[in-house]
């Protein structure tokens, strides 16, 4: 078994920066493009973990992040980044439940 979650660990936390194809793009904008893609095909919470955490070693900063959620909610629906929100929340170290705690719905 110890085997098997390694090669697990190592598929969930592959760089996911090196490709067969290289971008022209500085590896910042690469990053929060990433990170847009990862949203618009609906990707699962440790996908924002790895792609956030490689935009930040990146330079990439939190309210970035947010900006490119923001960005890309005009291409793939509100509903698609709302749905993608928990996960990146996660990803960035913000307790989301503890954000909008003291907000109503009206």
């Amino acid at each position: 078994m110890e085997g098997a979650e390694r090669r697990l660990r190592v598929l969930a936390e592959r760089d996911s920066s090196r490709s067969a194809l290289s971008s022209s793009l500085d590896p910042r904008s690469d990053a929060l493009v990433r990170i847009a893609a990862l949203v618009a095909v609906n990707a699962a919470a440790p996908s924002y973990q790895c792609a956030v955490r490689h935009a930040l070693t990146e330079g990439v900063t939190v309210d970035e992040v947010i900006d490119t959620l923001i960005a890309v909610s005009a291409t793939v629906g509100l509903a698609r980044v709302v749905s993608a929100t928990p996960g990146m929340a996660n990803a960035l170290g913000i307790d989301i439940d503890a954000a909008l705690e003291g907000w109503e719905i009206a």
